[in-house]
């Protein structure tokens, strides 16, 4: 067996595209395999700043020889059509034959194709799979007009040692690699494909971005212990600098101690963003003044430089976070409010200022519905959560916007509590991101979210497909996270009928009730997807937001779990399918009878004692329903429907529904009508999946 190699050597590839393109060049070599008929044992990919590759184990030599059938004339076609079939076989090793269809025979011919060499078939096909390599940005260059993530400057391609042939945006495959750009630049050639990853290792390459990572994580933390400190968790930052360097080296630098009265997110976000530091902290949980820089070279003077000219670029840009720590201080947060009068929201929903008053109105309306909440201290919070936005500090530092107007707000003398609600108001703004817990920080946390919705919605302005550039989805889930994990009895259609009033006559048009019933449609969406990986199946909740006109999440949830331990029993799964059979029976007479079958069915009309005793069987569940759902006692209503099993089977058993006698057919589907509005109740089983 045999083993391909393709390497494609270029400018430096942005960090944040390698992971996907590794992805990618997998799937299109799998893909490209499978076509040319070459099977292979393993296939494993690698991504540096200047090369993405791949090689493939336990390939065949050859394409296995294969049988292709091509259709001809028919028998009985003229001879001419028969000799122009011939001559279109002339040249190939081919047996003819015949076969039967409707209308008389058919002529075949077998044609035997021998198997040609895999390298002559990948050098055919690679060429085509690199044209169409999806990078999400490329470019051309030179006179060429093929593309790629940076410009080509080689292309090693092997199968077993043999240069596998071809040319790609001007350049010929060979068997030459490059090394370290500085330690090591000579060009390298590779003789076999399992001598290049340790050829590249000898010329401070390492090729694996998995092994880059594990060594700076490895490093990063001796660095760390050696002087009493630890790492501060960045897993998207360690990948990163993993796809920022071929050979790295971990270096530790000191932070002025000037620097060190910032706030902490202050300091992590200016090493991180800008010069992609990794911060360290004390064993007192406070930031260490040091942070530690992943180099891409072995100075000769053990990294001294490279320190001190990063010491160096950090202190101008902590020296900047400090101007603006202490200028933005001179003024109190609601001084800024006219200020926000010239930032827009979005044209069609105001201003920011607007958007601030919004929120401290709708946020002061959640208090009394949450425990220990204070109004006044939610509409304080509300009124200057935004204000942060033109502070010179969130101008430098985006990312900070909400965190520093909680540092603010400290600063000015608020209470914590409004100073935690600023901070926090945007969270969580995803899946990992903590939920906020007290009083305050919820309520504005949560009209910040609702305000939004209801505001885009009633504008016309939804996500479509994958794109939603103003973070509604992430909205919707926040929404979710907030009252789930706080376990707030929220009626949501109500706030969404406030927070729609306080955009005024901007959206009179907008029918409350229906924009309410839309929006709970997306939480749904949005529920679904936040209980995806607790193994919740969407149709459980389909089911249940589709049976129940509520909007407490809560409750919605308690019915949903119910729901599933109900199904998961062999009474649930039995009257699930009687459930469906009685639907499709009484669907299809609806249809053919042109008339609905809805009402309260004639005890008098019951023929057979096994619709008396469904029917009494039913009322009782009836009672006992109404009553379990209206005390939340979800389990017990499950329960009550459980109990029609035996009269629910026992009428399939022994009652025909569609006899001859008008009056007695038209009963019994209201019967089971009338059975299929009790398991409304309970939930949308016509939606429930096996």
């Amino acid at each position: 067996m045999a083993e391909l190699l393709l390497e494609l050597f270029s400018e430096e590839i942005p960090a944040g595209m390698q992971p996907r393109a590794r992805g990618e060049l997998e799937r299109l070599t799998a893909a490209l395999l499978g076509e040319a008929d070459l099977a292979f044992e393993k296939l494993r990919s690698w991504a540096t700043p200047r090369r993405l590759g791949i090689a493939v184990s336990g390939l065949p030599v050859r394409q296995p020889d294969r049988v292709v059938e091509r259709r001809g004339p028919r028998v009985a076609a003229p001879e001419q059509a028969r000799q122009g079939f011939l001559r279109s076989l002339e040249g190939l090793d081919y047996e003819l034959c015949e076969r039967e269809d409707r209308k008389g025979k058919i002529l075949f011919a077998r044609i035997h194709e021998t198997g040609r060499p895999a390298t002559k078939a990948l050098a055919e096909a690679l060429p085509a799979m690199l044209e169409r390599f999806p990078w999400p940005k490329s470019m051309r260059w030179g006179e060429g007009e093929q593309r790629w993530v940076r410009p080509l400057h080689a292309i090693l391609c092997l199968f077993d040692g043999e240069i596998v042939p071809f040319t790609f945006a001007g350049i010929a495959s060979g068997r030459v690699t490059f090394g370290h750009r500085f330690m090591a630049p000579a060009a390298i050639a590779i003789d076999h494909p399992d001598v290049h990853e340790e050829a590249l290792r000898g010329a401070f390459v390492i090729r694996d971005p998995e092994e880059r990572e594990r060594l700076i994580r490895d490093r990063a933390a001796r660095l760390a212990a050696a002087e009493g400190l630890s790492v501060v968790p960045d897993e998207a930052l360690f990948a990163e600098l993993a796809g920022l360097v071929e050979w790295p080296v971990v270096l530790a630098g000191r932070i002025d101690p000037e620097a060190m009265s910032l706030p902490e997110e202050v300091l992590t976000v200016s090493m991180r963003q800008h010069q992609r530091y990794l911060a360290l902290r004390g064993s007192d949980g406070r930031l260490a003044p040091r942070f530690l820089l992943v180099a891409n070279i072995e100075a000769r003077d053990g990294g001294a430089a490279i320190v001190a000219g990063n010491e160096r670029v950090l202190r101008a840009r902590l020296w900047d976070a400090r101007f603006f720590w202490e200028n933005d201080r001179r003024r109190r947060l609601e001084e800024r409010l006219p200020e926000l009068e010239r930032v827009i929201f979005h044209a069609r929903l105001g201003t920011m200022r607007e958007k601030a008053e919004r929120l401290a109105a709708l946020a002061a309306a959640l208090a009394p519905r949450l425990p220990g909440c204070g109004p006044e201290r939610a509409r304080r919070a509300g009124l200057l959560a935004k204000c942060d936005l033109v502070t010179g500090m969130v101008g430098e530092f985006p990312e900070l916007q909400g965190i520093m107007g909680g540092h603010y707000a400290r600063a000015q003398g608020e209470p914590e509590e409004i100073a935690r609600a600023i901070a926090e108001h945007y969270a969580p703004q995803g899946p990992e991101d903590a939920c906020p817990r007290a009083p305050e920080s919820v309520a504005v946390a949560l009209a910040d979210k609702i305000d939004s919705l209801a505001g885009f919605f009633a504008a016309g302005i939804r996500p479509t497909g994958s794109k939603d550039p103003f973070a509604l989805r992430r909205a919707a889930l926040g929404i979710v996270r907030l009252v789930l994990e706080n376990g707030l009895r929220l009626r949501l259609r109500e706030l969404f009928r406030e927070a729609l009033g306080g955009y005024g006559s901007r959206f009179a048009h907008v029918e409350a009730e229906a924009l309410g019933g839309e929006l709970l449609e997306f939480l749904a969406d949005r529920l679904v997807v936040h209980l995806r990986d607790t193994g919740v199946r969407h149709d459980r909740i389909r089911a249940v937001f589709g049976a129940a006109r509520d909007d407490d999440l809560v409750r919605l949830m308690a019915r949903v779990r119910a729901l599933e331990a109900f199904l998961a029993s062999e009474d649930g799964r039995n009257l699930l399918v009687a459930h469906r059979r009685a639907a499709n029976i009484v669907a299809i007479e609806e249809k053919r009878d042109g008339r609905s079958y809805r009402g309260r069915p004639d005890p008098a009309l019951f023929r057979q004692p096994e619709e008396e005793r469904l029917w009494q069987a039913m009322e009782e569940a009836r009672q006992a329903i109404l009553g379990r759902l209206e005390s939340e006692d979800f389990e017990a209503a499950m329960r009550a429907l459980a109990a029609l099993r035996r009269p629910v089977d026992a009428f399939f058993d022994r009652v025909r529904v569609n006899v001859e006698e008008a009056e007695l057919r038209r009963n019994r589907l209201l019967l089971l009508a009338r059975m299929q509005e009790l398991f409304h109740r309970i939930a949308d089983f016509s939606v429930v999946e096996d």
